[in-house]
């Protein structure tokens, strides 16, 4: 503890003599200064003492302000000098015995249960707590006043104990005889100071003193004293004590305070009680406050006077209480001094005007306001704070005190709960550029700018808040009165009644500290030691008062430094900091003193920078809680320079505080050092802290005491020790002494000990984290089992041995997988056969697999993944974290070595290339540089290499889909350990930058297991490029806090990615949930070996680029020059993404600038800047094959925002130079942008970012990125799209063919007028509805952004679409309207047949009736009769024949061609297959054979007609034999016409079914002229192909074949439609269907029926068929709808109907409709759709019966209800049955199709209910038969429905593109006919399968279009000479221009399976072979059907 001389002036009352003799000192002084000796003047010393609040300050910041008044002389006589006499002596030994005085208490305690507080009254019938001392009128039942010198017993009525409740009861006794007043009394201050005992009259025994906060009665001096004892109070600052004391102020009225101090003994404790009394009671507390000094000698009162004049610290302590104190021993039990004491307070009472210090001044102290335990009638009940008892919280022992002012600055600064690394890697939502803060935001800004490397972290200031702010203008307002200058410029300064201390920034370091997990320490205490900032080594817990060695924190801190040998010679030095072995020199000081001893230590390691805090430090403050008895540790690192302090490493110790008050740091900090150094005050012999002094002086080790008020120059005392003056002297004069005498002991010392950290805990009893957490220790002994495998082994070889898969095996792997992509590379398209050599390409890599997959798995890594998979919870992290430093420790030391050898080495190359040496040695010397280089590389071993193994044994494995063997967990499981790693926060390898190479398979597999941990999160892509050791993982690490590798012995290498969570409040702004943070390996890399090329860096810019939502372009320096390559490569980058349709930004991040601040120089580097970028966008345009000339149009950029200029990174030269505070702030407003144009984005998920990755690196696998790249996602997204676009075409086309349906009927009705409003008024809730769902699908589906780029074309299409329908429909409508118009005449014709009839069948029954009785008769007459009528009305018509088609195809012909050829082509039918044939030899005659005149050769094509025989294949032989058959040099040709013709065939065949639909067969009937169009359009399309043919000529038989092809198909159309325009015309069929119905009406006239009757069942006739008509087509509508759900094939969009077509291929293997599938896919879709419905009738056939017969009942319930309707409207108006039937077809209008007019007279019926009745009864009657005739499926007709269900869904289907690859015959998956842009397929196929085949032979192709075109192969297009490089197939033509075809790897099992599985099918349909060039690789004859049905689900 801090001592005061002992030579003071003895003041004890007991001086005996005249009053001339002595001094009046009597022990309260009212006085002025100048009646006593002057004390000595005020020093202006900065140190403050230590103690638990205050930090490394001196007296200056504690001590009190000058006196507030003087007192009047007048009064200081009122308590005259004391004479020594028999009287006074004999009443002082009668005091001492004589008196009794009873002593009464109260204890204060909390309950710990929850028992309802009672009153003492109930409980104990004594005083309650609170008891007013004003009137004291009677005791309280038993309970008396204890009286002076009284023992009272234990366990009597003099201990009470009382329970605290929320009110006070009064209780009092009667006054004194002599009528003064009782006092009350509080005595406060160190226990220490007292002697608790029976003899003690204040206060009492110990017992009572263990307990603060009593109230005790005493009766001293004739007074009845209530006490207060508060002693120890104030070294507990906690808010419950602050609450007892509000309790015991809200009754009670306290006359003074009394503040014991021990003489000589001033401590820490004593100096803060007058500040803890102003901060609890507030500053008017101080008119109430007496100084008792004690003593424990009566010679020791006699110093008073000197202690006050030597010791300043003690003079402001007694002017701070107006120089009133007072002297008594420590047991108290003198009766004079307690009876001085008594009358001093009653003089100070009389001096405060008879006032107390009261409630109210209590309720208006600051401490109070601040505090939510405010006494009153709001006061919190004890009861209900956290059930502690109030006994155990005044019980506190000095630690619990510690601990509470601990827990309540962690309160105060809002630290709950464990702090982990993560929260405060966040980005969160304040900006850490200012320099204040709110206080309770100081923790987290703290640490923020701490992750920055913003050493003014420890320099915040808080920010007072508004309310604040204007109590302090108000509290400071000026006054007007001029007052007295002495008094306004010397008195104290009134303190604000709210002004707190403010927190003490180390103190809020320590909270953090303290409240942080282990990781989170570490990474503190890691920036921290990067901030040049001295570390924590022994901490003292608050909580548990246990000293702590936090030695994890120091696991990842390396200090580096530069050293002189013997030889003169300089090396440098790299160690982990734990492991250094260095000097240590250990500071501390005991007692108070004047200089700062840690701002001294600054001045000896780097006086420009604050290493250690020191009270002139910003942020320092009067108060601290937590760094008393802390330990803090720096280095000094030399950097070789002549301008070193040190020559050596030096570690320098700093322990806070007074080193007597912390014995335990004490003792091990001096143990350890190497030369302790003691700062000093003016000591006494006799203080205690000369014991240890005079140990140091003694011991051999070097001691230097530096003495604060001494002023000698560097004195050795003896060999080792020293001592320095610090008062007054030139600072820089002690420094240097100081710096010299550490030097020499450290020099001269023979056997110096040297300080390691790992040997702090040895033979110590401290707590050492790693050791006493559970989770670090296993996770240590773990990766120490592991590194113990790898001792004794080579460096350079251990990678070989433990890590087999990454090494050569992984190595090769990538290099021909490069080779598979790239032709330049390798063999691979050396030969012609491609797919050969890739399939033989993929086998080796296969077989690399297979051997590293058998590989042994070394125990290496099977403890690593067994540890991975067997830890929990953090047990993983300490292990990961562990072995990373393990392995760093292992290798730092050889690669230290290898690192110089290799600099050696590239010097002498550097130097030899200056010289232009190239001779052997510059050779030599490369070989050698390229050994070590190697060497190097081999030698890094990380734990980047680790998770690169498992990453090789993952991929390995999955190729070979088995486990290894070794391997006791499932290969699977290992990307959810690295999932989990990532998780964790440590980053994951995305490149190998040793293979430069993706491990693609690994990567999607941990991103797939990534989304099963979190979900499919979105995240920001935050991408850097940059030339090597620019700062770019400095950069992040500082922005984020992460921990990229930064040392420049580790370099990154390839890429690295790591997850920054988005804090909750930030989500807010923020669209997404995690930041994912891409590191990179420099561009321009040296590469170590030299190897490094501009490809690579191009490819690693792309990646780069393509992954990032933003790329951070690092540029280090101001050389324009070096900039050039590296923009030059980034607006590539950039360039390929806008052609890719990527869209990221970027910013360039110009570091290491010299005057950021300079604007113009801003200005001009920007204008440079742009002016590079634009003349490197002209470059990398011509690279790219583009125009571009401004870097602004390729993306988009702002020169002014998107340009950040940084300050160098370090202040100072290193290795001591602190982080540069400007480059902290840079990083923080770049973070700031970042984030705001992060704002703006969405980010994409995490699978939207593995496609990215997949895409960009297969894309960068072939050489033409650009034409390689393929949007996987996009791909997926569209897809996706299509689908949704194939529903809403559907909801369009059904609403259409319903509302069609609905006009139709109307038309039938006779409403022969239809405009196209009314469609569009029809269709405008399905429109809308379509268009909702449109806008809700672009506007929130999760892939909305990458939907938006095709929303505006969709909008379109749809629009298109319905305005298409609309048309097409009206164009419809507007045809059967014509129709109708022309049926008018024949119509008419009909209504005076059946008028005729109906009224001659009545006749003809009403003249039978009574005639004729036999109804075999009847019918004979009728028949007769009907004859006659037909005959008659019919007369005049000509009858319509049946057609003769082939006749009329025949004659038409001939005309032409001659009639003997086309009867020959007739019979010999191969016309049939002209569409399907392999070759069309017979059709062509070569034009080189041809060198006669056209006659002539019309002569030849007749002669080889004439020669044709039925034997196709005999024919051909022959003209073999004739040589006419092309020679086999021709062969190629031969195919190249092949294609030509056969594509010529279905071009025609398409043109003529055009034509067919065209034709008006169905209206008006078949004529010859259709045939005669048909055939000119054969005619004409054959002779423009001839015009343009130069190879060959086509023989008359082509045109013949070809038109008796389309004719046949005509036949089949034509037929069909003639046969229903007889049904439909013909009179006589006509009425001849009518003549059951008129036999009906005979009949029912005949037997008398009524005419009602009659025309009831007459108009039930005429419904019956419409009704069943209006079924079928309804119910083909709501077929085609339910067929589309239930059909799986039907359910999607076209690529889904044709991924099932080809599985139902595969499944049938049937070559012939394959074939169909391939040559003509649009009708093998039609038949595939059709057979699909026809499938469904069978297998849904009662399902669908039902539906019918629903349908059907519900169309009956409509006509019945219109037959009610028609009768209610009818009567309403009185008409007949004319109105009747008019009112009944207008209802049925929409539903049914009938006859206008009725076709019989109804005027004569008048009862038309009668009528609804009959008709009623009739319909049900019919109605019922109707449904007894459905009662099988079979039943049903659909073919009778207007538009059959297969034919509504081949017209949904296949309205879109069916242009077809030119290649293989894929067809375009575009939904739209005639849409824009290129023609384009997911997966191509074998060109074989289209005839392809190499020129010069007959083998077919197996290439596939995709990786041709990635070849340097070429081809013939259009039967052409030109050749064509595949990777340019573009340029072959037209229809191979409209075509992208991207370069794509993907293995196609499908295709590969039916070219092995079709060989000969193939081969035959061709004739041609797959052998030579074309022979089918191995490999594809390994895939299954199975496989291949797989495969579509993968591919389509």
């Amino acid at each position: 503890m801090d001592q005061l001389d002992d030579d003071v002036m003895d003041t004890s009352p007991e001086s005996y003599g005249d009053s001339g003799d002595v001094m009046d000192i009597s022990s309260v002084s009212y006085r002025n200064p100048n009646d006593v000796n002057s004390p000595v003047a005020h020093q202006n010393t900065d140190d403050p003492m230590d103690n638990p609040y205050v930090t490394d300050q001196e007296a200056d910041d504690v001590v009190a302000a000058p006196p507030v008044a003087h007192q009047n002389p007048d009064t200081m006589m009122d308590n005259p000098p004391v004479k020594h006499d028999e009287k006074y002596t004999e009443n002082l030994k009668k005091d001492n015995y004589d008196q009794f005085v009873t002593d009464s208490k109260i204890e204060f305690q909390m309950q710990p249960t929850s028992t309802p507080f009672t009153s003492l009254d109930q409980d104990l019938g004594g005083k309650t707590l609170g008891t007013s001392n004003k009137s004291h009128e009677e005791y309280k039942d038993n309970v008396k006043p204890v009286e002076e010198g009284s023992n009272p017993k234990p366990g009597g009525n003099a201990n009470i104990e009382a329970h605290v409740s929320s009110g006070f009861n009064d209780s009092s006794h009667n006054n004194m005889d002599h009528g003064d007043p009782d006092l009350t009394i509080a005595v406060f201050g160190s226990s220490d100071a007292v002697e608790f005992g029976c003899g003690n009259i204040l206060l009492g025994d110990k017992q009572n003193a263990e307990l603060p906060m009593i109230i005790q009665e005493r009766k001293i001096s004739e007074h009845c004293v209530s006490v207060i004892n508060m002693i120890g109070s104030h070294e507990a600052d906690f808010k419950p004590v602050n609450h007892v004391i509000g309790q015991l102020m809200n009754e009670n009225e306290i006359h003074a305070f009394i503040f014991v101090v021990q003489l000589g003994q001033l401590t820490d404790a004593d100096q803060m009680g007058i500040e803890w009394l102003q901060r609890i009671f507030g500053d008017r507390v101080l008119s109430f406050v007496i100084i008792v000094f004690t003593y424990e000698r009566e010679e020791e009162c006699d110093t008073i006077i000197d202690d006050l004049k030597n010791n300043s610290i003690l003079e402001q302590l007694v002017k701070k209480c107006e120089e009133r104190y007072h002297t008594c021993s420590k047991i108290m039990n003198n009766q004079s001094e307690m009876r001085e004491l008594i009358d001093r307070i009653k003089r100070l009472f009389t001096d405060n005007n008879q006032q107390c210090y009261t409630r109210e001044m209590y309720s208006s102290s600051p401490d109070l306001q601040n505090s939510e335990y405010q006494s009153g009638a709001e006061t919190v009940s004890i009861g209900d704070t956290n059930a502690q008892t109030l006994g155990s919280l005044v019980q506190t022992d000095k630690g619990d005190k510690q601990k509470l002012g601990a827990e309540q600055l962690i309160d105060r600064l809002h630290l709950k709960g464990k702090l982990r690394t993560v929260d405060f890697l966040k980005p969160v939502v304040q900006s850490q550029s200012q320099e204040s803060c709110a206080e309770e935001e100081l923790a987290s800004v703290f640490l923020q700018k701490l992750m920055m490397m913003d050493y003014r972290a420890r320099s915040l200031q808080i920010m007072e808040n508004n309310e604040q702010h204007h109590a302090r203008q108000s509290s400071n307002g000026l006054s007007e009165d001029n007052g007295d200058a002495f008094d306004n410029i010397f008195g104290e300064t009134a303190k604000p009644s709210d002004e707190t201390d403010a927190v003490h920034l180390m103190d809020v370091q320590m909270a953090v500290f303290y409240c942080a997990d282990s990781f989170l320490k570490q990474l503190m205490v890691t920036k921290l030691s990067q901030c040049q900032f001295a570390l924590p080594l022994l901490v003292p817990n608050p909580f548990t008062q246990q000293i702590e060695f936090p030695l994890w924190t120091f696991r990842q801190i390396n200090k580096s430094w530069k050293t002189t040998d013997d030889t003169g010679k300089i090396y440098s030095k790299f160690q982990p900091v734990y492991k250094a072995e260095t000097p240590m020199v250990a500071f501390f000081r005991f007692g108070p003193a004047s200089s700062s001893k840690s701002q001294l230590m600054n001045s000896l390691i780097n006086e420009k920078h604050n290493t250690f805090f020191h009270r002139n430090c910003p942020g320092s403050s009067r108060t601290r809680v937590l760094m008393d008895g802390v330990v803090e540790i720096a280095w000094y690192c030399p950097s070789g320079e002549k301008t070193d302090r040190f020559t050596h490493c030096v570690a320098f110790c700093n322990l806070h505080g007074d080193a007597g008050a912390h014995e335990t740091q004490l003792d091990i900090l001096t143990e350890m050092a190497s030369v302790n150094v003691a700062i000093l005050p003016q000591l006494d012999k006799k203080d205690k802290s000369m014991t240890k002094i005079q140990t140091f002086y003694e011991d051999s080790k070097p001691f230097i005491c530096l003495l604060t008020e001494n002023d000698s120059a560097l004195t050795e005392m003896r060999k080792g020790k020293y001592k320095i003056g610090l008062k007054g002297r030139n600072q820089s004069v002690v420094f240097e002494e100081i710096r010299k005498a550490i030097n020499n002991v450290l020099l001269s010392t023979e056997s110096c000990s040297f300080f390691k950290l790992e040997n702090v805990p040895k033979n110590n009893d401290i707590r050492v984290d790693e050791v006493n957490d559970d989770d670090c220790r296993k996770g240590k002994e773990a990766a120490q089992q592991m590194i113990n495998l790898l001792e004794n082994k080579d460096l350079t070889e251990i990678k070989e041995s433990f890590l087999p898969c990454q090494g050569m095996l992984w190595h090769q792997w990538c290099q021909k997988n490069k080779e598979l992509y790239r032709p330049t590379l390798g063999e691979l398209h050396k030969g012609s056969n491609i797919e050969k050599n890739k399939s033989s390409k993929k086998s080796e890599m296969q077989k690399i697999r297979e051997l590293q997959q058998t590989s042994d798995l070394s125990h290496f890594i099977k403890i690593f993944i067994q540890k991975l998979n067997s830890f929990l919870g953090d047990e993983v992290a300490y292990f990961l974290k562990w072995l990373g430093i393990l392995l760093d420790n292992f290798t730092t030391e050889n690669l230290s070595a290898l690192l110089h050898e290799y600099n050696e080495k590239w010097s002498i190359v550097l130097n030899l290339k200056k010289k232009h040496d190239k001779s052997q040695q510059m050779t030599a010397a490369q070989v050698e540089l390229e050994r070590v280089s190697e060497k190097l590389q081999a030698a890094t071993f990380g734990l980047e290499h680790i998770l690169r193994e498992i990453s090789q044994i993952y991929e390995s494995c999955s190729s070979v889909k088995r486990n290894k063997k070794d391997l006791k967990f499932h290969y699977s499981s290992l990307p959810s350990l690295a999932a989990e790693m990532m998780i964790s926060g440590f980053p994951l390898e995305l490149m190998d930058g040793d293979a430069a190479h993706v491990p693609l398979i690994w990567v999607t597999a941990v991103l797939d297991a990534l989304i099963q941990k979190l979900g499919n999160k979105r995240v920001y892509v935050l991408s850097v490029l940059g030339i090597q050791s620019s700062g770019k993982s400095t950069m992040l690490n500082a922005m984020f806090g992460l921990q990229f590798a930064v040392s420049a012995g580790r370099c990154t290498r390839g890429a690295f990615m790591q997850l920054v969570k988005v804090s909750e409040e930030m989500k807010t702004q923020l669209k997404f949930d995690y930041i994912l943070v891409v590191d990179t390996e420099g561009l321009r890399a040296l590469e170590l070996a030299g190897r490094s090329t501009r490809n690579h860096d191009n490819e690693m810019a792309t990646f780069v680029v393509g992954l990032g939502n933003m790329t951070l372009i690092n540029i280090f320096g101001e050389n324009t020059a070096e900039m050039q390559d590296i923009l030059q490569i980034v607006v590539q980058a950039f360039m390929r993404m806008k052609k890719i349709r990527l869209n990221p930004s970027c910013m360039f991040v110009h570091q290491n600038v010299s005057d950021v601040t300079a604007g113009e120089k801003n200005m001009e580097g920007r204008r440079r800047l742009q002016e590079k970028l634009d003349e490197m966008t002209k470059l990398a345009a011509k690279e790219e094959d583009c125009d571009t000339e401004f870097f602004s149009d390729v993306i988009a950029f702002d020169i002014q925002n998107d340009v950040k200029y940084f300050s160098q990174l370090w202040e100072g030269s290193p290795p001591m130079a602190p982080p540069n505070p400007d480059y902290s702030r840079n990083i923080q407003e770049l973070k700031e942008t970042v984030l705001s144009k992060a704002s703006n984005s969405n980010g994409i998920t995490l699978s939207q970012f593995r496609m990215r990755i997949n895409d960009l690196w297969n894309a960068l696998l072939n050489e033409n990125f650009v034409f390689s790249f393929k949007n996987t996602l996009e791909i997926a997204v569209y897809r996706k799209l299509e689908t949704m676009y194939s529903d809403w075409t559907w909801s369009l086309r059904s609403a259409m063919i319903s509302t069609e349906e609905k006009f139709f009927n109307r038309i039938n009705n006779a409403n022969i007028k239809v405009q196209e409003n009314d469609l569009l008024a029809d269709m405008r809730m399905t429109k809308e509805q379509v268009e909702k769902s449109m806008m809700s699908y672009f506007e929130e589906d999760k892939d909305k952004d990458i939907l938006c780029q095709w929303r505006g074309r969709f909008e379109t299409r749809i629009k298109d679409l319905h305005d298409d329908l609309v048309k097409g429909t009206k164009r419809k409508l507007d045809e059967a309207i014509e129709q109708k118009k022309a049926r008018e005449q024949l119509d008419q014709r009909r209504t005076e047949y059946e008028n005729k009839l109906f009224s001659r069948s009545k006749e003809l029954a009403l003249s039978l009736r009574n005639t004729v009785t036999d109804e075999h008769m009847l019918k004979e007459e009728f028949d007769t009769m009907w004859s006659k009528w037909v005959t008659e009305m019919t007369k005049d018509i000509p009858p319509l024949k049946d057609i003769n088609f082939w006749e009329d195809v025949t004659q038409i012909l001939s005309e032409n061609h001659e009639l003997t050829l086309v009867n020959e082509c007739l019979k010999q039918k191969d016309f049939k297959r002209i569409a399907c044939r392999s070759d069309y030899c017979d059709y062509i005659i070569l034009k080189k054979h041809l060198e006669r005149s056209d006659e002539t050769a019309s002569s030849a094509e007749t002669t080889e007609s004439s020669k044709k025989t039925k034997s196709g294949i005999f024919s051909r032989f022959i003209e073999y034999l004739r040589g006419t058959q092309k020679p086999p040099e021709n062969m190629d040709l031969n195919a190249e016409l092949y294609y030509s013709i056969r594509d010529l065939t279905h071009k025609i065949i398409r043109e003529t079914e055009m034509k067919m639909k065209k034709s008006p067969v169905g209206t008006q009937g078949y004529n010859e002229s259709f045939v005669q169009e048909i055939t000119d359009c054969v005619k004409k399309s054959v002779q423009k192909h001839k015009s343009v043919s130069q190879k060959y000529k086509l023989k008359k038989e082509f045109t013949i074949d070809l038109s008796l092809h389309v004719c046949e198909i005509a036949r089949l159309t034509f037929t069909e439609l003639h046969k229903e325009f007889r049904e439909a015309n013909d009179p006589r069929l006509y009425l001849d269907k009518q003549k059951t119905q008129y036999w009906n009406i005979f009949k029912n006239y005949y037997k008398g029926a009524t005419t009602t009757t009659i025309l009831s069942e007459f108009i039930c006739s005429k419904l019956e068929p419409s009704i069943l008509q209006a079924v079928y087509n309804e119910t083909a509508i709501g077929l085609a709808t339910q067929m589309r759900s239930d059909i799986q094939a039907l359910r999607e969009n076209r690529p889904n109907l044709e991924k099932h077509i080809l599985r139902f291929l595969a499944e049938k293997e049937d070559f012939d409709q394959y074939r169909q599938y391939i040559h003509n896919p649009r009708e093998h879709f039609k038949l595939f759709i059709k057979n699909e419905v026809d499938r469904y009738f069978t297998e849904q056939n009662k399902q669908i019966l039902n539906i019918f017969k629903g349908n059907l009942k519900q169309k009956g319930q409509i006509v019945s209800n219109a037959v009610k309707a028609a009768t209610v409207e009818a009567k309403s108006q009185n008409g007949d049955g004319c109105m009747w039937f008019r009112c009944f077809t207008k209802t049925l209008r929409d539903e049914l199709q009938l006859t206008g007019n009725s076709c019989v007279d109804l005027s004569e019926i008048k009862d038309v209910d009668f009528l609804e009745n009959v008709l009623s009864d009739s319909l049900e009657e019919r109605m019922t038969n109707l449904q007894n005739c459905f009662k099988k499926f079979n039943d049903i007709k659909m073919e009778k429905s207007r538009k059959r269900p297969d034919e509504i869904l081949i017209e949904h289907f296949c309205q879109c593109c069916w242009v077809q690859c030119p290649f293989c015959k894929a067809i375009c998956t575009n939904t739209m006919e005639d849409h824009l842009g290129d023609h384009c397929v997911p997966f191509h196929r074998n060109v074989g399968l289209n005839g392809w085949f190499y020129r010069g032979t007959t083998n077919l192709s197996v290439n596939i279009c995709t990786t041709a075109v990635g070849s340097d192969q070429s081809f013939y297009p259009n039967s052409s000479d030109d050749e064509v490089l595949w990777k340019e197939y573009r340029k072959g033509g037209p229809e191979y221009a409209n075509w992208s075809i991207t370069p794509d790897h993907s293995e196609l099992p499908y295709w590969k399976w039916f070219v092995c599985r079709f060989q000969k099918d193939l081969e035959t349909n061709y004739n041609k072979t797959f052998q030579g060039h074309g022979e089918i690789p191995d490999e594809w004859r390994k895939y299954t059907k199975k496989e291949a049905l797989e495969s579509l689900d993968k591919y389509l």
